[in-house]
């Protein structure tokens, strides 16, 4: 791909400028000032500090980069509230919805480690420790610095329009999201959603994800009778709860983990998506965890596993008192339960598949219960956006970049696919060994200055593309239009093979 000039400056110029945000220490001004902000979401007496983010914080940010900015009051969670902005330079240009939140777990500060506080943004080596830097402060910081670069790069004009949807309760799920989306789904209406979270599939590898599993977590419950009894005096005449509890969450797995309920498990992988995975390992960072290599369904390569299909775990498994146990026969056992799923399976009955399946197998004490959920998205992988923005991180980083057809885990990607009905987009700056959620949060600021770069070149590349992708998805030929720059044209041939 060769970049073409709209003005007299260039697609380079614009990346070295997010490159001098980074190495003048404007970049970590910014994020060590919003490090700062206590934006814990699991705690009330933090709500000030949710409302504060969005006020101080980001709509300054916002509106200083020719945005027009309001905050939202939540109409399911009043103190968790959004942040709406939109920047229009013509509304006959294509636009792009980006998101963040603001938003952290707590802090647990008194298990970092010596020298470190989640709220004060600390350097050692590459790593920069703080809550928030890998998730999603240090993310939504990358994108808006980028975005910032080209702005002034291309003298103002981006040629396109962005909106901004940003939220504060994502860590306790996103609670309102999909309804202020619905809400406002004229301000929102878009023709593209790109966005950041979640990490890279290593720290080397730029990586894109085109979606997430979703998540389905659910109660098992055998209750047999009030009180627990003398095992000595009545051990082997009475049914014991979690036996017969372990029995039933055996019945849904085979003895390697490979899920055995019809109805929780896939359609089989397509051709894109396997090729998709072909070239991605799975773990290898520091920290990272040794893989089973004889676990889950067989066949599958263990990318496959995580990536294309279903997983049932046992989250917690509880009986009597763990902690103290003593010679009774406990009255009750619980367990809690979750499937992780691709497209394409039947989530929304899950209940009744657990239901059916525990009484065909004789558990009839078992009572199942849906306490949360959230669907699975996956953009089409041969969708023209995705080699688009393929193509600009290989420019930028001279590096293949990682194409995850979903996230392993879950992002809100539904209020954006399903809800506003987007082609999505996410560019991850994290990494997986990043301590997410866990004392010592980190970004690498490597990851961070080279994700400014590709951030650059993507929010470039839409003012010489985008019309050209909406138009070659509405269905008319890859034929540039009339009116289009002749700038970049890298996408156009690989967009219609």
């Amino acid at each position: 791909m060769t970049a073409g000039p709209t003005s007299s400056n260039t697609r380079q110029q614009a990346i070295d400028r997010a490159f001098a945000a980074y190495d003048s220490g404007r970049f970590f001004d910014d994020l060590k000032r919003r490090i700062a902000y206590r934006t814990e979401s699991q705690n009330p007496a933090q709500a000030d500090a949710l409302h504060a983010y969005l006020a101080e914080e980001i709509s300054p940010t916002l509106t200083r980069l020719g945005f027009t900015c309001r905050i939202a009051r939540n109409p399911v969670a009043e103190r968790v509230p959004f942040l709406i902005a939109e920047r229009i330079e013509d509304p006959a240009l294509p636009t792009v919805l980006t998101y963040g939140h603001g938003d952290v777990v707590r802090g647990y500060d008194e298990q970092w480690r010596a020298g470190l506080a989640p709220w004060q943004l600390s350097v050692d080596g590459d790593r920069w420790y703080g809550r928030g830097s890998a998730d999603n402060k240090g993310q939504h910081s990358v994108n808006f610095a980028a975005l910032a670069a080209v702005i002034e790069a291309r003298g103002g004009k981006l040629g396109y329009n962005v909106k901004v949807i940003f939220e504060m309760g994502e860590e306790i799920g996103s609670p309102g999201l999909d309804e202020i989306c619905a809400q406002e789904r004229n301000a929102l209406a878009s023709d593209v959603f790109i966005a950041s979270d979640g990490p890279r599939v290593n720290a080397e590898r730029p990586t894109a994800f085109l979606g997430s599993r979703g998540g389905v977590n659910f109660d098992l419950v055998v209750d047999l009778r009030e009180g627990a009894h003398h095992s000595g005096n009545w051990g082997g005449v009475l049914r014991n709860p979690a036996i017969v509890l372990a029995h039933a969450i055996a019945s849904l797995v085979d003895e390697r983990g490979a899920i055995v309920v019809e109805g929780l498990r896939p359609p089989p992988i397509s051709d894109a998506v396997r090729r998709a995975l072909a070239d991605i390992e799975l773990g290898g960072d520091e920290n990272a965890p040794a893989i089973d290599p004889d676990w889950g369904e067989p066949g599958l390569t263990p990318t496959e596993r995580v990536i294309a299909w279903n997983t049932l775990e046992v989250l917690a498994f509880k009986a009597g008192n763990p902690d103290a146990p003593v010679n009774a026969i406990p009255p009750v056992a619980r367990a809690t339960c979750q499937l992780r799923f691709v497209v394409g399976t039947d989530s929304e009955h899950t209940g009744e598949h657990l239901a059916a399946h525990f009484a065909r197998h004789g558990f009839a004490d078992v009572r199942v219960s849906v306490t949360r959920s959230a669907a699975a998205t996956r953009l089409d992988p041969e969708d023209p956006w995705v080699n688009w923005v393929l193509s600009s991180m290989r420019v930028t980083t001279g590096k293949k970049p990682a194409l995850l057809p979903n996230l392993g885990g879950t992002v809100p990607n539904d209020v954006f696919a399903d809800t506003l009905g987007l082609p999505t987009l996410w560019v991850p700056h994290s990494y997986p060994a990043c301590s997410q959620h866990a004392p010592n949060e980190h970004l690498l600021g490597s990851v961070a200055r080279e994700a400014l770069g590709v951030m650059a070149g993507i929010w470039w590349d839409l003012g010489e593309d985008a019309r050209r992708i909406v138009h070659i998805r509405a269905g008319h030929s890859a034929e540039p239009m009339a009116h289009e720059s002749s700038g970049t044209r890298f996408a156009v041939a690989a967009l219609t093979r």
